[in-house]
């Protein structure tokens, strides 16, 4: 993989290491739930739960990568714009711009 000047250069890379409609579903799946830990913790007030959210959310979306795209997650060679990546990918399945 090269360097990426800006995140907009990055991103069409991502979306093609995300092909695979169930590594995409992990993605979703493990992003709800770190949203869902977020609304714990600052519901409960027990910091605390921000533990699992890294778990959560790496954790379903590895399995997707190693599982189901068998690819090596871009997270470990461009961590910010891989994060930013999941956010927008997220973002655009709510919008029904990517398909689950």
């Amino acid at each position: 993989m090269s360097g990426y000047a800006s995140f907009r250069e990055f991103y069409p890379f991502y979306l093609n290491e995300h092909s695979d409609r169930q590594c995409r579903r992990m993605h979703f799946v493990g992003s709800t739930l770190v949203l869902v830990v977020i609304a714990t913790a600052l519901v409960t007030g027990h910091a605390w739960w921000l533990l699992a959210a890294p778990v959560v959310g790496y954790g379903f979306a590895w399995i997707g990568h190693y599982v189901f795209e068998k690819n090596r997650p871009a997270t470990f060679t461009h961590p910010l714009y891989s994060l930013m990546g999941d956010w927008v990918m997220y973002w655009q399945i709510l919008q029904g711009k990517i398909r689950l």
